[in-house]
C-alpha cells in the first residue's frame, strides 16, 4: 500500500511531564485508525501533530507530495456571523453542491433538522458541533483526522457517521484516524488501533474487540501488568466473545493463547444472584406506569404508556433527542408527575438518577475527594467482594495522589465517576444513568460497567452508546412519536424503525417491495392473521404468566437458594418465550401491514 504520512522520533513535553518520547508511526492507503487510551495521556495532541496543528519538540511528521488533509479539532471554532450553508459548504452555486452526491449525505445526515440559512453563533454547542464536523466531511480529502466526531451525535447520527467514512474511500484508498471512546464505532469503522500510554504509541490489529484480544494476550505474556487491570480486561474480553462473536472472528492473528485466558471466566453478571438479591431489596413492586400522558402546552410527549417494571430490570432506552426520554425517567423517579394515567410506586424503592449536570458535586465543591468519601460509607459489596471506598475509588482510576485534590479540580472524568461512586454508596435499589458515559475513556468504560454488572437493583440507562447499551442492559425500548416500544432485535431494530420513519415519500412509494395486500392472499393471507392472532394470545399469557412468576419469587424464602435459582431460571425461559413471541408478531405486523 502507499505511504500516506509518518511520524519519526517525535518527542513532546511540558513543563511538568513527557507526553511522547521517541514515537514512530506511519499510515497508508487504506488504514483507517482508531486511537485509544486514558484521558490526559496524549490522544489528541498526537492526532494535532499528525494533522500538522501542532509541532513535536524533537522529530519530524513527513506527508506524501500532494495529499489533502482534513480535520476536526475538539474546539469546533466556526467563523462568526456566518449561515451553516456559508460554513459548510462556502461560496459553491447550490446547483454545484447540491449535484454533488456527498454533500448531499453529509446534509442529510448531520443537518436535515437545522435551518440552512440559521446563523452559526446562534447555535448549541451540539448543533455547532455537527456543523464543524459536516464542514470537515464535505471537502475532499485524502486523508481525515477526526477528534471525538460522535460527541453530541445520537444513536443513528453514530450509524450514519459510520456508514459515510466506511464508503468514503475504496478499500485501499484514502486514510482515517480517529479518536473516540464510542467503542461500536471502533469496532464498524476501524481496520488498526494505536494505544496511546506511557509515552508511547502502540499499534495493535483491527478495531476494538480485535485490541482487546491482542492487549489481554499481551499483558499475560509479559507477566508485568497489574491484576486489577487484566482482570478487568479479562471479563471485557469475556463479553466480547461471548456477546459479540463476529468482532472477533476478522483479525489474522493469533487467539489461541487470548482463549485460554477466559476458558473458565464465568458470564460478566451473575443473573440468578442479581435476581435474587434485587427481590429482596425492592420486592415484587418497584414502579408501574399505566397509560400515561404527559403533555406541555399544546404538544404532547408521551401518549398512553404502560410500563410495568421489574425488580432486577436492566433495561436501555433510545430514543432521538426530544422524544421524551428524560420525561419518561423524571415519571419513575417521581420528580414529575403524569398530566393523565397513574403512576405506582413500590413502598422501598430508593431512586437515584446520574444526571449529567454533576449535580451530586454542589456541595463538596471545596473539598478534597478522600474528605468527601471519607464521610460515605465504610464498605460497598462489588462482584461478591466488600470494597472500602478507597478500594472503589482505585478500581475506577483514581491515584493516591488525587485523594488530596479539591473536587473542582478534577477532570471532567473524574468528576464523573466521583458522582457515580458517591451515588453507589448510597446503596439506591433504583439506578438511573442518563448519558453515564460523557467524558469517560474506553478504560473508565469498562471500570464503570464492571461495577454496574454487580449492582442488584433495577438499572435504567439513556446512552447515546451502543455499545454500553449492549453492555449492560438485558433488553432495550425506544421512545418514538409518544409511544414506549419494545425492541427485541435491540439497536437494530430501532434504526430500521427510525429509517423507515424519516424515509422520504418518494422513498416509500417507489419501495420495490410489493405491497402488503399482495404479498399474500387466500390461504396463505389467513393463515398468517390466525399465526399473528395466535402470536398475540402467546405474549398475553407469558406476560401473565411472568407477573405471577414475579409475585411468587417475591413470596419465596429468599434463603432457599436452590429454589430462588430454579425460580431465576424459569424467569430466563419465560422472558426467552416472549422475545420470540414479540419478535414474530412484529414480523407478521410488517407483513401483513
Amino acid at each position: 500500500m502507499a505511504h500516506l504520512l509518518g511520524a519519526e522520533a517525535l518527542h513532546l513535553e511540558y513543563p511538568t511531564r513527557i507526553i511522547f518520547d521517541s514515537v514512530t508511526i506511519g499510515l497508508d492507503e487504506g488504514d483507517r485508525v482508531g486511537i485509544v487510551g486514558r484521558n490526559g495521556d496524549g490522544k489528541t495532541t498526537l492526532l494535532r501533530m499528525l494533522a500538522g496543528k501542532l509541532d513535536p519538540d524533537a522529530g519530524r511528521v513527513t506527508r506524501r507530495g500532494g495529499i489533502r488533509v482534513g480535520m476536526l479539532d475538539q474546539a469546533d471554532e466556526l467563523d462568526t456571523g456566518l449561515t451553516i450553508r456559508e460554513t459548510v459548504v462556502g461560496e459553491r452555486p447550490e446547483h454545484e453542491w447540491a449535484g454533488d452526491p456527498k454533500v448531499r449525505d453529509v446534509i442529510a445526515g448531520l443537518l436535515g433538522d437545522l435551518d440552512f440559512d440559521a446563523i452559526v453563533d446562534d447555535l448549541s454547542g451540539g448543533q455547532r458541533r455537527r456543523v464543524a464536523l459536516a464542514a470537515v466531511l464535505v471537502g475532499e480529502w485524502d486523508v481525515i483526522f477526526l477528534d471525538e466526531p460522535t460527541n453530541h451525535l445520537d444513536v443513528e447520527g453514530i450509524a450514519w457517521l459510520a456508514q459515510h467514512v466506511k464508503r468514503r474511500w475504496p478499500a485501499n484508498a484514502g486514510g482515517l484516524v480517529v479518536v473516540t471512546h464510542d467503542r461500536w464505532f471502533l469496532d464498524e469503522v476501524c481496520t488498526a488501533t494505536w494505544e496511546v500510554h506511557d509515552r508511547i504509541v502502540e499499534p495493535f490489529e483491527g478495531g476494538y474487540a480485535a485490541y482487546i484480544l491482542q492487549r489481554v494476550e499481551r499483558d499475560r505474556m509479559a507477566a508485568a501488568s497489574e491484576a486489577k487491570r487484566q482482570n478487568l480486561m479479562r471479563k471485557e474480553l469475556a463479553w466480547l466473545r461471548r456477546g459479540a462473536p463476529a468482532r472477533t472472528s476478522k483479525p489474522k492473528f493469533r487467539i489461541d493463547a487470548a482463549n485460554e485466558l477466559i476458558e473458565n471466566e464465568p458470564p460478566v453478571r451473575d443473573t440468578v444472584s442479581l435476581a435474587s438479591m434485587a427481590m429482596q431489596r425492592l420486592g415484587k413492586d418497584v414502579v408501574d406506569l399505566e397509560d400515561v400522558t404527559v403533555t406541555f402546552g399544546d404538544r404532547t410527549v408521551l401518549d398512553g404508556v404502560t410500563w410495568r417494571i421489574a425488580p432486577g430490570e436492566r433495561t436501555g432506552i433510545l430514543g432521538v433527542n426530544g422524544a421524551g426520554k428524560s420525561t419518561l425517567l423524571s415519571l419513575v423517579a417521581g420528580t414529575l408527575q403524569p398530566t393523565s394515567g397513574r403512576v405506582k410506586r413500590g413502598k422501598t424503592i430508593k431512586v437515584a438518577v446520574l444526571t449529567q449536570q454533576l449535580a451530586e458535586l454542589k456541595d463538596v465543591w471545596d473539598d478534597r475527594v478522600s474528605d468527601v468519601i471519607g464521610r460515605q460509607r465504610r464498605s460497598y459489596i462489588a462482584g461478591g467482594k466488600e470494597l472500602t471506598p478507597g478500594q472503589l475509588l482505585e478500581r475506577v482510576g483514581f491515584s493516591s495522589a488525587q485523594l488530596a485534590t479539591p473536587v473542582k479540580d478534577l477532570s471532567g472524568g473524574q468528576k464523573r465517576r466521583l458522582q457515580l461512586l458517591l451515588i453507589l454508596l448510597e446503596e439506591p435499589n433504583v439506578l438511573i444513568l442518563d448519558e453515564p458515559t460523557n467524558d469517560l475513556d474506553t478504560d473508565m468504560l469498562a471500570a464503570i460497567e464492571d461495577l454496574l454488572d454487580s449492582f442488584p437493583g433495577t438499572l435504567l440507562v439513556v446512552s447515546h452508546d451502543r455499545y454500553l447499551i449492549e453492555r449492560v442492559t438485558d433488553q432495550q425500548y425506544a421512545v418514538m412519536d409518544g409511544t414506549f416500544r419494545h425492541l427485541p432485535r435491540g439497536v437494530d431494530q430501532y434504526l430500521e424503525l427510525r429509517a423507515a420513519a424519516t424515509a422520504p415519500p418518494t422513498a416509500k412509494a417507489t419501495s420495490t417491495a410489493p405491497p402488503a395486500a399482495t404479498r399474500l392472499a387466500g390461504a396463505e393471507l389467513r393463515a398468517a392473521e390466525k399465526e399473528r392472532a395466535a402470536a398475540s394470545r402467546k405474549i398475553d399469557k407469558v406476560n401473565g404468566q411472568i407477573a405471577e412468576l414475579h409475585e411468587r419469587m417475591a413470596a419465596h424464602d429468599q434463603s432457599d437458594y436452590v429454589g430462588v435459582g430454579a425460580l431465576a431460571e424459569e424467569l430466563s425461559a419465560l422472558q426467552a418465550q416472549l422475545e420470540a413471541a414479540e419478535t414474530r408478531w412484529l414480523e407478521l405486523e410488517e407483513l401483513l401491514g
